[in-house]
């Protein structure tokens, strides 16, 4: 790779840094600046990175990133976030995902020519699970509901995770990632042994931090590097044993996290040494996800748009719009939400790096019709970079100001139910502009 091309990330990086904050605000996201600054060194831009450059390490770079997400993010959840009161995330987990893969199947058909059945159903599945960074203030501008914050951000740490058996099982019933394996083998192993091996990884580097951590033993700086070992563990052994790594390393997530919050410890291991003890491996997940949006504008986007087509443009657009928002109101359906709070969180489904990795591993088999799949996928994602990072600030303002509204008129808003603000994460992908 060309040295000004490094030179270029670490600007963008810097220039991101020291005015985050302040773009927070605005509508320049994080990962519009860093796909935008992918795209000036790729072939559309400088030259700096060519087209025909092996893919390895960008494939390295956004599986590394996305083995970390994962992790954090299923770390994060916990389980009473999904009990019968808090019915928002739920929902759009068990009713809302599924319908917008296979709504997502049916629509690609006529638009996308050229792909198998099974290829068309791997486009809607890679299309399915969102990315909150990038519509970071939809998340978290404390101006709209907490119910509302809540639910997307549980629905987007979860969703990926969910949506990877589905993965697994249309590329290989579109004959790729599993050899001389048979399709019910493969999925059987993604799933069962991946999260087995998950599993034990999670729960027994939890418990050996819990155990050292009560006796003081371990420091606080090696706590949080401690962490980053249990994905970096999990997933080569899930990929070794011929499975998943990404479900490894998610299950891992749930694990870790739950075992961390159990009873505190004598030394106050607890509650909050989940989150203590993930600080790190959040921000190099920040950082690696800022990268990977970079070399997905340099490596992937750019030449995705020197051939695009009417159709590719058509699904993207169908994608973000009708194929997320039909979806979530039918998941919806009973809860007394009203058309506003259905239309925001329809809205605010973006599509991020768990698309990226998942389209890239499935362009990488060469199944047939490669080229529709991986640019239906990018121009997607691209568009959701700027669609949802352009009208995340403008649309949290004005939903939050018509809630505060019609909160004055109607106590009784289903919107105004009560739920903690430690359940709201702070989405990757920048600050809390509202701290």
């Amino acid at each position: 790779m060309n040295p000004w091309a490094l030179v270029v990330a670490g600007a963008a990086v810097a220039f991101y840094g020291v005015l985050s904050r302040r773009l927070s605000t605005t509508v320049v996201s994080g990962p519009l600046v860093f796909v935008a600054a992918g795209l000036a060194i790729g072939p559309l831009g400088l030259g700096l990175v060519q087209e025909d450059e092996s893919l390895e390490p960008v494939r390295a770079l956004l599986e590394g990133a996305l083995a970390v997400v994962l992790f954090t993010d299923a770390s994060a959840i916990r389980g009473r976030e999904l009990r019968r009161e808090r019915f928002l995330p739920l929902r759009l987990l068990a009713v809302g995902l599924p319908l917008t893969m296979a709504l997502g199947w049916l629509v690609a058909w006529p638009l996308l020519p050229g792909l198998g059945m099974w290829e068309l159903a791997l486009v809607a599945v890679i299309l399915g699970p969102t990315d909150a960074a990038l519509g970071q203030q939809a998340v978290s501008d404390r101006r709209v509901p907490a119910l509302v914050r809540h639910g997307l951000d549980v629905e987007s740490g979860l969703n990926d995770g969910l949506a990877l058996p589905f993965f697994v099982l249309a590329l290989a019933a579109a004959g790729g990632g599993h050899g001389d394996q048979g399709v019910g083998e493969t999925f059987l192993r993604a799933l069962l042994l991946s999260s087995a091996i998950g599993s034990v990884v999670g729960w027994a580097a939890a418990r050996l931090l819990r155990w050292s951590t009560a006796r003081g033993w371990a420091a606080h700086e090696w706590r949080q590097l401690a962490s980053l070992a249990v994905p970096a563990v999990a997933y080569p052994v899930a990929v070794e044993a011929e499975g998943s790594g990404f479900i490894a390393v998610w299950v891992a997530g749930l694990a870790f996290g739950n075992v961390l919050r159990k009873s505190a410890s004598p030394r106050g291991a607890g509650a909050g040494e989940s989150g203590d003890a993930t600080a790190f491996t959040e921000r190099l997940g920040l950082l690696l996800t800022s990268m990977s949006f970079l070399a997905f504008g340099a490596i992937i986007l750019g030449p995705v748009l020197e051939h695009v087509t009417w159709r590719m443009l058509v699904y993207a657009v169908l994608s973000l719009t009708m194929i997320r928002m039909l979806p979530v109101a039918v998941a919806l359906l009973g809860t007394g939400l009203r058309p506003a709070t259905l239309a925001y969180i329809g809205w605010f489904g973006p599509r991020g790096l768990a698309s990226v990795v998942f389209g890239l591993l499935a362009v990488e088999e060469h199944l047939p019709g490669t080229h529709v799949l991986g640019g239906a996928v990018a121009l997607t994602v691209a568009l959701s970079v700027c669609l949802h990072g352009a009208t995340a600030p403008l649309l949290g303002g004005r939903y939050g100001a018509w809630y505060s509204r019609t909160l004055a008129i109607h106590p009784g808003l289903k919107e105004h139910a009560d739920v903690p603000d430690e359940g709201v994460r702070t989405p990757r992908g920048g600050p809390d502009p509202a701290r």
